[in-house]
């Protein structure tokens, strides 16, 4: 049975990331209050707007832009979005 963890974006419990996403203290803090789900879509939008915008993730202020905009999907803030992305049709 795999492991459990109140999930901050979803206030609810939801299956847990099996490991740290990030190193250090900060990725042991996500693993412990992100849910699997809440980390999957993160790193969808991560993704799209790395590509979109054409960040390069040499720069320590793409960097920052990143975390947070990280931040305020997890806290369920309005975020920025790639110009242009049409989500896929159900």
């Amino acid at each position: 049975m795999s492991q459990t963890v109140f999930c901050r974006k979803y206030q609810q419990e939801l299956e847990a990331l099996p490991f740290p996403p990030l190193p250090g203290k900060r990725g042991q803090e996500i693993q412990a209050s992100v849910s699997k789900q809440a980390w999957e879509e993160w790193q969808a939008l991560q993704t799209r707007l790395i590509n979109e915008k054409h960040l390069n993730m040499l720069d320590p202020e793409a960097r920052a832009y990143l975390n947070e905009q990280m931040e305020r999907f997890l806290d369920n803030r309005e975020t920025d979005q790639a110009e242009g992305y049409v989500p896929p049709e159900r």
